[in-house]
């Protein structure tokens, strides 16, 4: 790696200054040029080496630039690029099928586009299709794209750009057991964030709302897992109203929680579903999925110019490939339970941590005051002094107080256990 080459982190802030909209932020007071991956690990500009644990987003779940994954999107640049999905080709309908044997219960058609945000709005739009009604219900912080509509069932304030949202969109309180928006304790709750789903539609809506879309976990929301029998209550109340349960799963899918997708954890089968980031493992590209019976009603003409062009298809085939031939669901799960205990020992002996949840490699730690208050400028701190340390981990949250932890799916039992070494140094000596 010729590390002369590169223009470095402070010429690339000022052409960002100059010729990127400002709303885009990145991380750290003192952030790198990030030049190389490979696998679990990335280099920058200075030739420095990390352990990725944030991945890109949820997105690189089989690891950067993973020779089973790059060398046959290669074969297909070489071959076949780009035609449309106007024409024939192959790859896009084989992952199709492919989708449809790996995801839950009857879903089996899919619709391809290149974003998250454009598969959540397609998915509302298919709701609406089979429905006849575009009332939404959705939940406090949750996150559903960029799109005016996607803003505008996103329950996160800072994600919501547009002043004006969409008409028509409710909100429920979400299931953050451990600052629950009701007041209630787990243990007594009886759902009672579930429940309160039937009360907006019986107050709020028609009667008849189109769709109830959730992530299966609130990822910007601060990795807010929700209780085991949280999924199946809401479909019962869905169901009785007539009003479809779209599942995001475009940071959850994909091996990520220890099951290929993660409302597998829950027993429930979505009416429909959206996935992306991961299915790529880079490549844009994503989809919504439906049953038969909802997908055909979606008859009029609809398309998406680059979804499911050849060589993002061939992307999401190798993906599909590697989860399945190196059994990334059994790491994720091994490694999440393993990640999820440190953080709990370091938990009992550092107060800034004031709760530890997650479900295999999709964790956060939550960082607070001694009054219980999140403290996000404490987390800054941490994050920045981790990544000069060799450590590349993620925050979010309402509060931007959790620490974030959704590495490729690669990591090590070792890889973990460096982590968690080195994160109780750094709180160890920053008195937290």
């Amino acid at each position: 790696m010729n590390e002369n080459h590169f223009i470095g982190p402070e010429a690339i802030i000022e052409k960002k200054k100059k010729y990127i909209m400002p709303c885009l932020a990145h991380f750290y007071q003192n952030p790198q040029e990030m030049v190389k991956g490979s696998m679990q690990y990335l280099w920058d500009s200075n030739g420095k080496k990390y352990l990725d644990c944030y991945a890109g987003v949820s997105v690189m779940n089989c690891g950067h630039c993973n020779p089973e994954i790059t060398e046959p999107m290669k074969a297909q640049i070489d071959e076949l690029q780009h035609v449309c999905n106007i024409y024939l080709t192959e790859n896009f309908v084989n992952l199709a099928e492919r989708l449809a044997e790996v995801t839950p219960g009857d879903l089996q058609k899919c619709f391809f586009c290149s974003t998250g945000s454009e598969a959540t709005e397609g998915a509302l739009l298919l709701a609406e299709v089979y429905n006849g009604n575009s009332e939404i219900i959705a939940l406090r912080q949750g996150l559903h794209g960029r799109t005016k509509l996607g803003m505008s069932v996103t329950g996160l304030t800072m994600w919501r750009t547009a002043p004006t949202p969409v008409g028509g969109i409710h909100f429920a309180p979400n299931p953050y057991c451990y600052r629950c928006p009701l007041g209630k304790k787990p243990d007594t709750c009886d759902l009672a964030c579930a429940n309160a789903i039937e009360d907006i539609v019986k107050t709020a809506t028609s009667g008849h709302p189109g769709a109830f879309i959730a992530e299966t976990i609130q990822g910007n929301a601060g990795i807010v897992v929700p209780p085991k029998g949280y999924f199946h209550r809401v479909k019962e109340i869905l169901a009785q109203y007539g009003t479809l349960l779209i599942v995001d799963e475009v940071q959850t899918g994909f091996a990520r929680t220890g099951k290929m997708f993660a409302i597998e954890n829950y027993d429930v089968t979505p009416d429909i579903m959206c996935m992306a980031k991961a299915l790529g493992n880079g490549a844009p590209i994503s989809c919504f999925i439906s049953t038969a019976k909802i997908a055909d009603t979606y008859t009029r003409p609809g398309a998406s110019t680059l979804g499911g062009n050849p060589v993002s298809s061939t992307a999401g085939l190798a993906v599909l490939d590697y989860i399945e031939k190196h059994d990334l669901c059994k790491n994720a799960d091994e490694r999440g339970k393993q990640l999820r205990s440190g953080l709990r020992d370091l938990q009992t002996r550092h107060g800034v941590i004031g709760d530890v949840r997650g479900l295999g490699l999709m964790d956060g730690a939550e960082f607070i005051h001694t009054d219980g208050t999140e403290a996000p400028e404490l987390l800054d701190d941490v994050l920045e002094e981790m990544k000069d340390r060799g450590y590349i981990i993620g925050k979010n949250g309402a509060g931007r107080n959790v620490m974030a932890f959704q590495p490729p799916l690669v990591i090590t039992e070792q890889n973990v256990n460096d982590v968690l070494g080195e994160l109780d140094r750094v709180l160890t000596e920053k008195h937290l």
